[in-house]
C-alpha cells in the first residue's frame, strides 16, 4: 500500500517504518534461515525475488507493512517531526516487521435479504502476520509493542486503508473491517500467548488442515489500542514523516 509509503511511527519501544528499498539485504539475510521460513510458511526467494517482493509490498492495495526496529536513541520523541532513512533504521538496527494483508468474503444471505440493495454483501478481512526475525531480540517485548502500535495505526486509519483496497474495485466495499484474523502454528506457543494477550480469540480449538490455530480480533477500535498501548506501557505514540 502507499498510505505509508513516507510515514514513520515512534513510540518508546519500538520505530516502524515503511519498507523500503535499502531494508532489502538485511530482510533476505534473514530469510536464509531456514527455521525462520517454516515459522512464516515462506518460500526461499533470490535477491533479485525479494526486491520484486518488496515492489509488491509498496504499491499492492492489498498488503500494508512496516519494517520493526529498535525504538530511536536519544531523541525527544516530542521533538522529532522525521525518521531518516537508513540513518535511524540501518540492517542492525532492524529485527523484523509487521504486515496486513486485506481481502473481502461473500456474506451469505437469503432470498429475502438479496432483495434488498442497500444490504452490504461482502466483509473485509484483515490478516496480520508478525515476525521478530533477530534470534537475540526476541523475547523481549519487541513483537507485543510492533503488534501494539500497528493494530493502533490500523484503527487509526482503517479508513483511509480500505479506501485504498477498494479503489481496485469497480463496486462498493466497506469501510470496516468485520475483523482481523492470525493463523498460527498449533506449536508456536509463544505467538499464540502474544495474541491472546492483546484479545485475540481462538475460533476453534483444533488446529486446521495445514496445522494453523486460527484467532480473531472481532472489534477494533482507538479506545481498545490506546488502552492496550497505555497497559504495556508503550509511550510517545506519534506519526512522522519519512523522508
Amino acid at each position: 500500500m502507499l498510505i505509508n509509503e513516507n510515514t514513520a511511527i515512534v513510540t518508546s519501544k519500538v520505530l516502524l517504518v515503511p519498507y523500503w528499498v535499502h531494508h532489502v539485504p538485511t530482510y533476505h539475510g534473514w530469510m536464509q534461515d531456514p527455521d525462520l521460513r517454516t515459522a512464516t510458511a515462506s518460500e526461499p526467494l533470490s535477491l533479485e525475488e525479494e526486491y520484486d517482493m518488496q515492489r509488491s509490498w509498496r504499491n499492492d492495495v492489498d498488503k500494508l507493512t512496516f519494517i520493526s526496529c529498535l525504538p530511536a536513541a536519544n531523541i525527544n520523541l516530542e521533538d522529532l517531526d522525521a525518521i531518516s532513512p537508513e540513518r535511524h533504521d540501518g540492517g542492525e538496527k532492524m529485527v523484523g516487521d509487521v504486515n496486513l494483508f486485506v481481502t473481502t468474503e461473500e456474506i451469505e444471505t437469503n432470498e429475502e435479504e438479496k432483495a434488498h440493495a442497500d444490504l452490504e454483501r461482502e466483509n473485509v478481512i484483515g490478516e496480520v502476520e508478525l515476525m521478530v526475525a533477530q534470534k537475540a531480540k526476541q523475547g523481549q517485548g519487541l513483537g507485543k509493542a510492533s503488534l501494539l502500535v500497528f493494530l493502533h495505526y490500523i484503527a487509526e486509519h482503517e479508513e483511509r486503508i480500505l479506501a485504498e483496497y477498494s479503489s481496485s474495485f469497480e463496486r462498493e466495499i466497506p469501510r470496516r473491517f468485520r475483523y482481523l484474523r492470525v493463523k498460527i502454528g498449533q506449536e508456536n506457543f509463544r505467538s499464540l500467548k502474544l495474541f491472546q494477550s492483546v484479545g485475540f480469540v481462538k475460533i476453534a480449538e483444533e488446529p486446521n488442515y495445514f496445522g494453523e490455530v486460527e484467532m480473531r480480533l472481532e472489534s477494533l477500535s482507538r479506545g481498545l489500542t490506546c488502552s492496550l498501548l497505555e497497559t504495556y506501557g508503550i509511550k510517545g505514540y506519534k506519526t512522522v514523516g519519512y523522508e
